[in-house]
C-alpha cells in the first residue's frame, strides 16, 4: 500500500511538473499546430501563451495571425467580425510592446483589412488610411515582406474596385495625394513582388490572379489560378482559395 501510495504521489508530481507550461512552450505549441493547419487549437495556445505574458510580442502577432485565418474561414457575420476585432486587439497591442519589427506592423494592416471588408463599401474607406499606413511602416523595416507587399498590392486594387460614387467619398475621406496613388500598375506591381518574395503561398497567386483579370490579362489570370490548384495546402485557408482559383477557371 505504502509502495503504491508513493507511486501515485510521484505520478502526480510529473503531471505537474508537465503541466506547468511556459508562454514560450505554448508558442512553440502553437506554431506546431499553425504548420499542421489547426488554426483554433494554434489561437488557443497563443492565447495561454499571452494569458501567462500579456506583453509577450510573439504570442501577440501569432494570436492576430490565427485569429485571422479563423475569421476568414467563418460563414456565420457576427463570429467572423468578433475574429477580425480579436485580431485587431491582439495587433495593436503587438505594435505598442514592439514597434520596431515588422510582423506586428503586417498583423495590424491585415486584422484592419479584413475588419474592413466586413463593413459597408462606404465604412471600409475608414479602414483605408490605417491599413496602408501599417503596410508602408511594414516595408520600411522590412522592404522584401511578402505580406506587406500584398497588402499594399490590394489596397491599390480595392481602391480601383471601388464604384464611381464610393470613390468620390474615398477620395474626400483619403484626401487627394494619398486617393491619387492608388492605380493598378502598383496593384500589379505588389502583387507580384509579393509572390517573387514567397512563390509557396497559395494567396499571393490567388489575388495576382485577381489582379490580372480585372486588368483584363486573361491569360495571364488563368495560368496563376492554375499555378493555384497545382500547389500543395500550407494555410488554414488553402482549401477555401482554391475553390475560389476553381470557381474562376470553370468560367472559361
Amino acid at each position: 500500500m505504502r509502495a503504491s501510495r508513493y507511486l501515485s504521489i510521484g505520478m502526480l508530481l510529473v503531471a505537474s511538473v508537465a503541466g506547468a507550461q511556459t508562454a514560450a512552450d505554448h508558442i512553440a505549441l502553437g506554431d506546431k499546430e499553425y504548420v499542421a493547419m489547426n488554426a483554433p487549437a494554434a489561437l488557443a495556445h497563443y492565447e495561454e501563451a499571452i494569458k501567462l505574458d500579456p506583453r509577450n510580442y510573439e504570442a501577440l502577432w501569432k494570436a492576430s495571425r490565427s485569429a485571422v485565418d479563423l475569421g476568414a474561414a467563418e460563414r456565420n457575420d457576427e463570429k467572423r467580425e468578433a475574429e477580425f476585432k480579436l485580431a485587431e486587439r491582439y495587433a495593436r497591442t503587438a505594435v505598442e510592446v514592439n514597434p520596431g519589427d515588422a510582423e506586428g506592423h503586417f498583423s495590424l494592416a491585415r486584422a484592419l483589412g479584413k475588419n474592413a471588408l466586413t463593413q459597408s463599401p462606404r465604412s471600409r474607406i475608414k479602414y483605408a488610411k490605417d491599413v496602408r499606413n501599417q503596410a508602408l511602416e511594414c516595408l520600411k523595416i522590412n522592404p522584401k515582406h511578402a505580406g506587406c507587399l500584398h497588402v499594399m498590392g490590394m489596397w491599390n486594387a480595392e481602391v480601383m474596385r471601388l464604384n464611381g460614387f464610393t470613390r468620390a467619398i474615398a477620395k474626400n475621406f483619403l484626401g487627394g495625394q494619398i486617393f491619387n496613388t492608388a492605380n493598378w500598375a502598383e496593384a500589379r506591381r505588389y502583387m507580384e513582388e509579393s509572390v517573387a518574395n514567397e512563390p509557396d503561398r497559395i494567396v499571393h497567386h490567388l489575388d495576382l490572379a485577381g489582379v490580372y483579370r480585372d486588368t483584363g490579362e486573361k491569360a495571364k489570370a488563368r495560368a496563376e489560378y492554375q499555378t493555384v490548384m497545382r500547389m500543395p495546402n500550407r494555410d488554414y485557408n488553402d482549401r477555401q482559395y482554391k475553390a475560389e482559383a476553381d470557381a474562376e477557371l470553370r468560367k472559361g
